[in-house]
């Protein structure tokens, strides 16, 4: 079956060159629709998103089993366990970025802020540690996630979620910058007496 990873090499390069991966960290993965079957094309676990080439790329069913050679990522089971639950989900990024990796690892929370869509709630939901690529941890995530489109994980990173691979890269990049926004500001209100 053939299909395109250009977009996921793409965005991983992205990602990294950006600072909001580093290392071999990070993962990436599209749903394919193709002859009434869902083929979930994933970034391979131990290579970085920046030295991704297409053959890198892993293909398995929503049950898991591969389709070619590789060895997909080992949060394999979170990506499987949205998809199966969320139709609307054809993307999902999951990177440690170092802003809002540090309010996972804190007890601030991140600011909804205006950029992707209507601000229900004031901040961006997050779940409780569970070890990665853990069955705990799928099921969290697809809890956590509800109908959202970003899930923090605490202590860990963050999940982004969409129809698209761009329009999930560019939520991640928004996830990021107003946890900067966030940081900076409460770094400048402490130092306003100064």
């Amino acid at each position: 079956m053939d299909v395109n990873v250009e977009d996921i090499i793409n965005v991983g390069k992205n990602l990294y060159n950006q600072g909001l991966v580093s290392g071999k960290a990070g993962n990436i993965s599209i749903r394919v629709k193709k002859d009434d079957i869902d083929v979930i094309a994933i970034t391979p676990t131990f290579i970085s998103l920046n030295d991704l080439k297409p053959e890198d790329i892993v293909l398995v069913d929503l049950k898991g089993d591969v389709l070619t050679k590789g060895n997909p990522s080992s949060e394999l089971k979170m990506h499987l366990s949205i998809y199966e639950v969320r139709d609307d989900v054809n993307a999902i990024i999951h990177i440690h970025p170092p802003y809002a990796t540090g309010f996972a690892f804190s007890s601030k929370k991140i600011k909804r802020l205006e950029g992707f869509g209507k601000i229900g709630i004031p901040f961006l939901e997050e779940i409780d540690y569970e070890p990665p690529g853990s069955s705990k941890l799928a099921k969290k995530a697809i809890e956590g996630l509800g109908n959202e489109d970003v899930l923090i994980l605490k202590h860990h990173g963050i999940i982004c979620v969409g129809d698209n691979i761009k329009e999930v890269e560019s939520l991640a990049k928004f996830v990021e910058d107003i946890a900067k926004t966030q940081f900076v500001s409460h770094m400048l209100s402490l130092t306003e007496d100064i």
